[in-house]
């Protein structure tokens, strides 16, 4: 694999096995594409980047194979309220900024937001389990093309 380190294979293998799954082709290329993708991609985005090479692939499979790997702790799901479910591979805490224009979705450290102590009211209201900020505005390349 020219895009995923040893290290990441073999992390995602024990993760796999740890949770009672076989290391199928499907599922490495899936991991594969969202280790090397940095433009969180929809399940159809995916489908589509995966086809190429494996033309049998369906959508549903995609779709199933994404819950799973949220489900054991592989990927995370970013929701943008009018775009489709965005995924990437879970990594270290930040946070996202949304193009409202052409839909890109970038990351971003935010460590005074990340120290804060959460309102008292929040608290009250059970455990969280995350938290993390979607910003949304204009990228500076569609700023450019302005």
């Amino acid at each position: 694999m020219v895009g995923i380190s040893q290290k990441q294979l073999e992390s995602f293998s024990e993760v796999c096995r740890k949770h009672g799954l076989k290391v199928t082709q499907q599922r490495l290329e899936i991991y594969q594409v969202l280790v090397e993708s940095d433009a969180h991609p929809t399940a159809e985005a995916l489908h589509r980047m995966l086809q190429k090479d494996m033309p049998t692939l369906s959508l549903d499979t995609v779709y199933r194979t994404l819950a799973t790997f949220e489900d054991i702790g592989l990927v995370r799901r970013v929701e943008t309220v009018t775009s489709q479910a965005r995924f990437e591979i879970t990594r270290e805490r930040h946070h996202h900024f949304f193009c409202d224009r052409c839909g890109r979705l970038s990351d971003f450290h935010w460590p005074g937001f990340d120290s804060m102590d959460l309102p008292g009211e929040l608290k009250n209201l059970g455990r969280i389990r995350e938290g993390n900020v979607i910003v949304r505005g204009t990228c500076q390349a569609c700023l450019e093309k302005e």
